[in-house]
């Protein structure tokens, strides 16, 4: 049986409200995200990511307050990734009404907290978040980052992302920095290399800017598709995704 793609809007956070920039630099407010997730769920937003974009910078936990009264808006799948650094992080984020939380900058520092997320939990609560740029110093020809996307690695993204899931990692959410906020489109080269090497559902995140972005995504091999200041802005609803990639022959929960 094909399952529906799945359209996720993103609340990237910093100090309680929601943020937007390009290429993760000059963020500017958009919002309340308790709003925007009761607006998003309303709209029929199959699942919905909150990342707490300053947390690892500001060496700090995620903003647990702003997670409990965001899932107590809504009644789907809630991601929440942002300064998570041990299974007890992700215990307290279930806790407060996460259903799956995402990793990426301490996964890398210490891989072995893969594993540890994975075996306490279960795969299926362990999103491991890959923000990527493309880096001629890798053979994949991509680089992973951490802290927000402001630390370079010397971790090839395919040998990371592969070595994460035979740790445990149950989904990748794969953001292309080079493409984040620019509105032209995922990075399909991208999405296909992750399809390739992934037993588990890849989503596709960065570029969104028109309806017929997202399509090429699914087509490339992304299980889901997410997106943020297309939707903050107004200028698409979910709705408006679901109707184009429905007219594409894509399954979407209408």
């Amino acid at each position: 049986m094909t399952l529906a793609c799945r359209v996720i809007p993103c609340l990237d956070v910093a100090a309680g409200r929601v943020v937007k920039g390009v290429n993760f630099a000059n963020l500017r407010d958009m919002g309340d995200p308790v709003e925007l997730a009761a607006m998003y769920y309303a709209q029929g937003a199959d699942e919905l990511t909150f990342l707490d974009v300053t947390a690892t910078v500001d060496d700090r936990s995620t903003t647990y307050d702003v997670v409990r009264r965001t899932a107590e808006q809504v009644f789907i799948p809630l991601t929440v990734g942002g300064g998570v650094r041990s299974a007890d992080d992700v215990a307290r984020l279930l806790g407060v009404g996460a259903d799956k939380i995402g990793v990426n900058s301490a996964a890398i520092a210490r891989p072995g907290l893969v594993g540890e997320i994975a075996d306490r939990f279960g795969a299926q609560v362990l999103v491991l978040s890959l923000d990527v740029k493309r880096s001629d110093t890798t053979h994949s020809g991509f680089v992973v980052t951490t802290h927000g996307g402001r630390t370079a690695t010397t971790l090839d993204a395919v040998d990371w992302a592969s070595e994460a899931i035979d740790r445990g990692a149950g989904e990748l959410l794969v953001n292309s920095i080079d493409a984040d906020g620019t509105k032209d489109g995922f990075d399909l080269e991208l999405i296909s290399l992750m399809r390739e090497l992934a037993s588990v559902p890849v989503i596709a995140s960065g570029g969104a800017g028109k309806a017929s972005d997202f399509a090429p995504a699914v087509h490339a091999g992304a299980d889901a598709v997410l997106a943020a200041s297309v939707f903050h802005s107004g200028s698409l609803t979910i709705g408006d995704v679901k109707r184009h990639l429905a007219e594409e022959g894509i399954q979407v929960r209408i």
